[in-house]
């Protein structure tokens, strides 16, 4: 009888520490989009072998790029561009993952039709010519992609994908090619193994990280005074090229028009937060002006 009262014991321990490590429910106060802690799923990731990694591809990536001359130049304009938004959005990022203070970030534009972009763990940002030019993007459009994908690098969930898929002996495993199934590289940007990421994980964000992703990503970029309804013009753009020929992003990032209603019914937080940084108040802020399609 004792022993089976410990054996109860320790299973109440084990499902007890087992729900405490998914995550804690504890709320953030905080005003605009209000967002559960980290998950805790991810220590079973170890960060730094992750970062490593990320940063191991991503060094890679970039300098492959830079001898097929597909890397864009340091006076390239939309380089520039794309640095002087996330100039503006970075400052914004720390109240979601304190960490982000001391990440080494990077931004680089590399040529490609690819419509797509990616931020790797520790801040590394890629976009591809083809989502810049096939979407004809505004800066606030421009914004809200940055946005979504370094929410996801703050919210951790590539680390939290990799420890929901056991995968323990990171080292080699977590190289380019298992990067790449995560983030959505373009692997005819990185080296042969990238080539291989379907032999290894297919990794798509949950609904649940799409939908976190695109309301902290438009929250941050609201902070650093872009236009959050150029999320919704956005992923419109984006459904409307997908029907003339699919598009690799919706293979790493689901889309649907649930999301987009998601997005809507958070303007009402949203656009109180882009008319402080305009110093203005919601009621006189314009009307938002997209592009057409190229």
């Amino acid at each position: 009888m004792i022993k089976l009262k410990r054996l109860a014991l320790c299973l109440t321990l084990m499902s007890a520490t087992s729900l405490g490590l998914a995550q804690d429910n504890s709320p953030v106060v905080q005003d605009g989009i209000a967002v559960k802690p980290l998950s805790r799923m991810r220590v079973l990731a170890p960060e730094e072998q992750v970062n490593e990694a990320a940063r191991q591809q991503y060094t890679e990536m970039v300098g492959e790029a830079k001898q097929k001359g597909v890397l864009a130049s340091e006076g390239d304009p939309q380089l520039k561009r794309l640095r002087v938004i996330a100039q503006r959005i970075i400052p914004q990022t720390t109240r979601w993952n304190p960490a982000a203070s001391k990440w080494e970030w990077q931004v680089n534009l590399f040529k490609s039709d690819q419509v797509n972009a990616f931020c790797m763990p520790g801040g590394r940002i890629g976009f591809y010519t083809g989502i810049i030019d096939q979407l004809n993007l505004t800066d606030d459009e421009v914004a809200a992609v940055m946005g979504h994908e370094i929410a996801h690098a703050l919210r951790e969930h590539g680390r939290e994908r990799l420890a929901k898929t056991n995968v323990t002996a990171l080292g080699a495993r977590v190289g380019g090619a298992l990067l790449s199934g995560i983030f959505g590289v373009d692997p005819n940007l990185t080296g042969t193994a990238a080539n291989y990421a379907g032999q290894f994980l297919v990794l798509k964000f949950s609904r649940d990280e799409e939908r976190e992703a695109d309301l902290v990503g438009l929250d941050i970029s609201s902070r650093a005074g872009y236009d959050p309804r150029a999320g919704i013009a956005l992923w419109r753009k984006m459904a409307a090229l997908n029907q003339s020929a699919p598009l690799e992003i919706f293979s790493t990032h689901p889309g649907g028009e649930t999301r987009i209603k998601d997005m809507e019914a958070h303007m009402n937080v949203l656009l109180p937060l882009y008319a402080r940084a305009k110093n203005t108040s919601v009621a006189r802020l314009p009307a938002y002006q997209s592009t057409a399609l190229k």
